[in-house]
């Protein structure tokens, strides 16, 4: 079989899809390529429906390539796979016999100036990979939202050069992951969609909406209908479809704890029609985890997803979130018909706004809260264009210790404290 797919990475995620089968996904990456390669290759071999992930190094993200060069030549590992560093023939021989249309491979990165790594994925013709202008910029560092929308443009019109050699580009926005925690859902899903619609603006026709896992499970399904809805309305000649992350914040510390919520992640995917998980592992909140315990996370998930009815392909109905996150996305898609303008527009206006992002381009004057029940609530909406909140809502006292145990919510519900 050819090292060349002949089909899109969304492609195969759909063709699972099309079979009730869910498709996961590690976040792997490992500077040696010897190991890069064997991450990949036990990936495949893993119970279940997988696609590979190359992740790259941090050094990379932030365009520090000297530093990442200089510890390749000094044995020094890095946490992840410098892509832009090693050199296309390198690379060609990581996938080599392992990357094929029956088991796509996308580059994971975290970076606010991808046009390096997009090169070097157009270099090794990798179709897919994922991030976004907002999503990629606001929560890692201070490169200002401006340069990081640009940024983008440039680099979704360079991957989008990909279909003239026969594959179709794909890329997934990170939006509906914003700083893992405490971003109230309609907010992640609005800008999970904003996101996917720059892609479309810049020349990509295959994308996939992501939902991070939050603090309870009614909720996460009512906002993942929500983007599917939202999806439908506004990307209908688009090949789309949904990602969930296992969750992205402080996680359990005990094996069991890690498996629980791993397992409720891709219930919640199963139940809320989403076709693909990315996986979180026992070791997540310790250290980087290993090929095995990957392999493991990746295998539970399958596991648990198997044992799960997938729902009924009714339209999603009305809900709070659909209405806030509807709401949301509107007011951004008037500012501007360029989405590039409209989401600059929309953050200094504070249309959108994320609750405890210190980004010199990010309002703060957004906060929310978990209560009892698990679910995720505004606490103040700043300049939101959503419903002013309740007198009782707005005199709500939040203290750093109160914010802690937020942080910590998961950890403590599933380490049984």
């Amino acid at each position: 079989m050819s090292d060349r797919p002949a089909s899109s990475f969304g492609a195969f995620v759909q063709a699972g899809a099309a079979r009730d089968r869910l498709v996961v996904q590690p976040r792997m990456g490992f500077s040696d390529p010897a190991t890069m390669r064997a991450g990949l290759a036990a990936t495949r071999g893993a119970l279940g429906r997988s696609v590979g992930t190359i992740t790259v190094d941090s050094h990379t993200r932030v365009g520090h390539l000297a530093a990442a060069e200089s510890a390749l030549r000094k044995g020094i590992d890095l946490n992840g796979y410098p892509l832009v560093s090693h050199s296309a023939e390198t690379t060609t021989q990581v996938l080599s016999g392992i990357r094929n249309e029956d088991f796509p491979v996308q580059v994971r990165h975290g970076s606010a100036n991808p046009v390096d790594i997009f090169r070097a994925l157009l270099a090794v013709r990798l179709e897919a990979s994922e991030g976004g202008p907002v999503s990629y910029c606001l929560p890692y560092g201070r490169t200002p939202l401006s340069e990081s929308v640009r940024n983008w443009g440039v680099s979704c019109e360079l991957l989008a050069e990909l279909r003239d050699t026969g594959l179709e580009p794909h890329l997934e926005t990170f939006g509906g992951c914003m700083l893992g925690q405490l971003c109230p859902p309609s907010q992640l899903v609005a800008i999970s969609v904003l996101e996917a619609l720059f892609f479309v603006q810049h020349g990509i026709r295959s994308v996939s909406v992501s939902y991070a896992q939050q603090t309870n499970q009614e909720q996460d399904r009512e906002a993942i209908a929500a983007l599917r809805r939202l999806c439908g309305e506004l990307l209908p000649a688009i090949d789309w479809h949904v990602v969930v992350y296992a969750y992205m914040g402080v996680y359990p510390e005990t094996r069991d704890g890690a498996y629980r919520i791993l397992g409720e992640a891709a219930e919640l995917a199963i139940t809320a029609g989403a076709q693909r998980l990315i996986v979180k592992t026992a070791a997540e909140s310790q250290r980087i985890p290993t090929i095995d315990e990957n392999v493991r996370a990746l295998e539970h998930a399958s596991r648990t997803a198997a044992r799960v009815a997938p729902p009924d392909r009714d339209e999603p109905a009305d809900s709070p979130t659909y209405e806030e996150a509807a709401t949301l996305v509107d007011a951004v898609l008037n500012l501007s018909p360029d989405l590039g303008r409209a989401l600059l527009l929309a953050f200094r206006k504070g249309y959108l706004d994320i609750p405890y992002c210190l980004h010199p381009d990010n309002g703060g004057r957004t906060r929310s809260y978990i209560a009892p029940d698990g679910r995720l609530h505004w606490a103040e909406t700043g300049s939101l264009p959503l419903p002013k909140l309740s007198r009782l809502r707005r005199e709500r006292r939040f203290t750093s210790a109160d914010l802690l145990d937020d942080l910590t919510y998961i950890r403590r519900k599933f380490d049984g404290h």
